[in-house]
């Protein structure tokens, strides 16, 4: 139904000189969108008011509403081009009165969980990048074209709105950051299987992907009036430090259903482990937070185990902020199993003592597009009540292995598609149908299989993955013999040029 709006859509954003990449196309189409929500929402709103026989006061003035500057109609409803803006006079509205306006909400809303603040932040943090207010017409005919007035119209305009989300992960450059593959996303939320009621946080949202997949999983079904109300509005918490993927959160948890999404613009990392209380924790955590990053020392200082790496920090926020009981599911850089440095290994010590981390699932290469390192996804549940952040950890009071801990067992599978992953071999469903099931009885088969953790060592706490079903690779040969290989090949070809410069 709005596929073919989405190409036109497309096209005048690449024909627009403000606009360059992949990413400029889904930050421009995302504020439009929102407008054009917000209008068609409050147009509702009004709808049901006056049904009801209730006043309605809209959040947008009159002046600044969608109908009104965007696309004024005739009364037939087709659009009145005498009184709509264009060319220049477009742009100059849009970036000296439109804007200003919509970002003075922030200081005028009575707290951040409302739309008003939603509105206020998102319009703070992006800009108009159109030049050509001819371009931006042609933009604001074809979005106006949209309608989020049924589920049905609203589930479409998210799954076109995920492809964009797609597309920007496979542009290159830092796109890749907003995009975790749904297959994979859709697999841990069939692991740790939240519930309604479950309070459900990611504190690394990007596009929200986990947290409106999450919505769809729980949305499933007949729910009551009052499972709904709890869905929307006290179930999904996110946070994200970037502009340009807080404003794609919003908009894509909006298409997914949720009318004012609960995602803050802030870092994570800035907050001090030791001021989460009880009333902060959350039942379930799926996360795929960014790893590679570097954080400042005076960042370093919120959390007991000191390190640079932006994804340990984020471990340990994970593990603190999660309710004792509550379940987690996170992406992490397969490295950390077996990184020697002080600071990961303490990080696998502090997790398999106060976290039973029952599954770990091994990613192959080409899991994430543009990504160049190899991931697992740990899955944990809070263990016993002992917080051994701020205590000391069961490891460090001698006691053995496998007296006092969280971790018993770690189950593990090697996930493996049976083809080169890429952009046009990217994860399916399919290739994770089989992890779900075994993982629900932590089955060992050739691909799965389980480490005690009395076996672990105790030095290095190496957790890396070595799957002892796989069948024995060949041999390596020994250098020497290889270089001997190479002498001898040497002097074979030494002698054939001899042959040859005897004939010249």
């Amino acid at each position: 139904m709005f596929e073919q709006t989405f190409k036109n859509i497309d096209d005048v954003l690449r024909e627009e000189a403000g606009c360059t990449t992949e990413l400029d196309y889904t930050e421009q189409t995302s504020w439009l969108l929102f407008l054009k929500y917000l209008d068609d929402l409050e147009q509702e709103r009004a709808l049901e008011a006056e049904l009801a026989g209730k006043p309605y006061e809209f959040i947008i003035d009159e002046a600044h509403r969608w109908s009104a500057w965007a696309a004024p109609k005739k009364a037939n409803g087709t659009l009145d081009r005498d009184h709509a803006l264009s060319g220049d006079d477009l742009i100059d509205y849009v970036n000296r009165k439109l804007f200003p306006y919509l970002q003075s909400f922030k200081q005028r809303a009575t707290s951040p969980d409302t739309i008003e603040y939603k509105i206020g932040e998102i319009f703070s943090e992006i800009k108009n990048r159109f030049q050509s207010g001819y371009s931006l017409g042609d933009a604001l005919e074809y979005i106006d074209e949209l309608r989020f007035r049924s589920q049905q119209e609203k589930h479409e305009l998210s799954h076109l709105y995920e492809a964009k989300i797609k597309n920007m992960g496979n542009a290159g450059r830092n796109g890749g950051e907003y995009y975790t593959p749904r297959p994979l996303i859709r697999a841990m939320i069939q692991v740790v299987k939240p519930k309604i009621g479950d309070r459900i946080y990611d504190g690394a949202c990007g596009s929200a992907g986990f947290l409106c997949e999450c919505y769809d999983y729980l949305r499933r079904g007949k729910l009551t009036t009052k499972e709904l109300e709890i869905l929307q509005k006290h179930t999904f918490t996110g946070k994200e430090k970037k502009s340009l993927a807080y404003v794609i959160a919003i908009m894509n948890m909006i298409l997914h259903g949720i009318d004012a999404p609960n995602i803050m613009h802030s870092n994570t990392l800035t907050e001090n482990l030791s001021d989460i209380q009880d009333k902060n924790r959350f039942d379930v955590i799926l996360a795929n937070p960014p790893f590679g990053g570097k954080e400042r020392k005076e960042v370093q200082q919120n959390f007991p185990i000191k390190t640079g790496e932006t994804a340990f920090l984020f471990l340990q926020h994970f593990i603190k902020i999660l309710k004792m009981g509550g379940t987690a599911a996170v992406v992490i850089k397969n490295t950390f199993l077996s990184n020697s440095e002080n600071a990961s290994r303490a990080l696998r010590q502090e997790l398999l003592s106060s976290c039973n981390l029952h599954t770990i699932l091994d990613c192959p290469s080409g899991t994430f597009i543009g990504a160049g390192v190899k991931t697992v996804v740990l899955f944990f549940e809070k263990g016993k009540p002992f917080d051994s952040v701020q205590g000391t950890p069961l490891f460090s009071q001698g006691k053995p292995l496998n007296e006092g801990m969280a971790t018993r067992k770690i189950w593990y599978y090697q996930l493996d598609p049976g083809r080169n992953m890429g952009i046009t071999n990217s994860l399916n469903d399919k290739d994770l149908r089989e992890f779900v099931e075994l993982q629900a009885r932590f089955a060992e088969t050739e691909k799965s299989w389980l480490v005690d953790i009395a076996d672990v060592d105790r030095e290095t706490f190496d957790l890396s993955v070595k799957n002892p079903n796989k069948a024995e690779e060949s041999v390596l040969r020994e250098p020497q013999e290889i270089l001997d290989e190479i002498a001898a090949l040497d002097e074979e070809s030494a002698e054939i040029l001899a042959g040859i410069g005897g004939m010249v």
